[in-house]
């Protein structure tokens, strides 16, 4: 049924937990992942007195977050590869997670993304505003949500 799942990450235990499901719905189904990771945008540092002033570049923080970015794609990708599941990895850079997500899985033509739930509920759940929700709120493309345990 599904052939193409994007698989979001931000490399937490939690998401790799669900990374692994993932592969294994994927070897089920015999779909491809496109494991997909969104970096963050170079903050904006407000000078004041008493702040510490970050001397990391726009340039240094692009490398060090697309470093970032190549380790916690590499996890999928390693999975992918003793399952046997073809995999393709995808950053952008985002500090608008659920919006990089669903562009993510339409280029690469997914037709399923893959995502978890930490099951929170009542004002928790308000408060925290979960990106999950953004995407199954805001996406054409069907979302499959796996609950972790716990």
């Amino acid at each position: 049924m599904f052939k193409h799942i994007l698989v979001p990450t931000d490399g937490s235990e939690f998401s790799q937990d669900t990374v692994r499901r993932a592969v294994s719905f994927a070897k089920e189904a015999g779909a491809q992942i496109t494991a997909f990771y969104a970096k963050p945008e170079f903050p904006v540092t407000y000078y004041g007195e008493g702040v510490l002033i970050d001397t990391t570049s726009p340039e240094k923080f692009a490398e060090l977050a697309e470093s970032q970015a190549q380790e916690i794609l590499g996890f999928v990708e390693s999975l992918c590869k003793e399952a046997g599941v073809p995999c393709d990895k995808v950053s952008a850079t985002s500090d608008i997670p659920y919006e990089a997500i669903i562009a993510a899985a339409t280029q690469s033509e997914c037709d399923l993304i893959f995502m978890a739930s930490h099951g929170r509920r009542g004002l928790a759940s308000l408060l925290l505003g979960s990106e999950t929700q953004k995407v199954l709120t805001h996406s054409t493309i069907p979302v499959l949500v796996y609950r972790t345990p716990g």
